[in-house]
């Protein structure tokens, strides 16, 4: 069940990018733009929707604000992997842009990404009322800019050059930010979408959030780098602390665990139609990518 509604939502949201990107001029920037959005587990995606059908709000409206989380989330990675950050070689399997094509071509592709995003949440299409258009992208500018996923990349990369490594409570700030901001926007959305309080679903997406970067950390120690399509290890090799160095692998394992509880027992108001979202948190502590 769960594995059939991520596929759906992966298939929705790419035709909808699809069509976005039709009515864009040929370039390599679009070029670069399409190849940066194509694939993925498209998990953000997934949780607007899911999160959405709580409340009645199905995926030819909830689409809008996944795709446009994934157009986000696409233009972070493309950055991420830039040499002046991570310098990555692979996303996905794949060549990053910067090694597709070049430096300037990455920088252009994420902010075209990043306007993408903001343009698909405006669509009339995306919520028929304009005061719940603008509350989804205000949310958005807070759980991306530098309140959010800019303020946690930012922390990460003082972190490489501080004299002493983070400890828990300082990675745990980092990555709230820079991994679990976007997560909490993809899971709070449906409820903005309908109108609702969004206090549950945030509860579970903190929880999500936090476990969903610990399984990171965990894959960078014991992962394999072909199912993972980038480079692991490189936290160790960079002397950056993670929750692995700070728990051990056991510790992070149990942790891991904790935190699904915790997004599970979020999710008891809604009942028996929150089981995908209870599945999606096994998943993020037993993928392998």
């Amino acid at each position: 069940m769960f594995k059939n509604a991520l596929a759906q939502a992966a298939e929705e949201v790419s035709t909808c990018l699809t069509n976005a990107l039709s009515t864009y001029p040929d370039g390599p920037i679009t070029d670069a733009m399409r190849y940066s959005v194509s694939g993925g587990k498209r998990l953000r995606a997934f949780l607007v929707i899911e999160g959405a059908r709580l409340y009645g709000v199905y995926p030819r409206q909830s689409v809008w604000a996944a795709a446009a989380v994934e157009a986000m989330h696409a233009y972070s990675l493309v950055h991420d992997d830039l040499p002046c950050m991570d310098d990555d070689d692979l996303r996905r399997g794949l060549p990053t842009v910067h090694i597709k094509w070049d430096e300037a071509t990455a920088v252009l592709t994420g902010d075209a990404l990043q306007a993408l995003a903001f343009d698909l949440l405006a669509r009339p299409e995306a919520a028929p009322k304009a005061e719940t258009r603008v509350e989804l992208i205000q949310t958005m500018t807070k759980a991306a800019g530098a309140r959010g996923m800019v303020r946690g990349q930012a922390l990460d990369i003082a972190a490489e050059s501080a004299l002493t490594p983070l400890n828990l409570e300082e990675i745990t700030e980092l990555q709230a930010a820079k991994t679990g901001a976007l997560i909490e926007w993809s899971a709070m959305a449906g409820a903005i979408l309908a109108g609702q309080d969004v206090g549950p679903l945030r509860h579970y997406a903190d929880a999500l959030g936090l476990a969903f970067q610990i399984a990171d950390d965990i894959m960078d120690v014991e992962g394999d780098a072909a199912k993972a399509g980038k480079r692991l290890g490189k936290d160790e090799d960079a002397g950056k602390a993670t929750f692995v160095s700070l728990l051990g692998l056991d510790g992070a394992k149990a942790r891991a665990r904790e935190l699904v509880a915790e997004a599970e027992a979020a999710l008891a108001p809604f009942g028996d139609k929150a089981q995908n979202l209870r599945q999606a948190a096994q998943f993020v502590i037993s993928r392998d990518s």
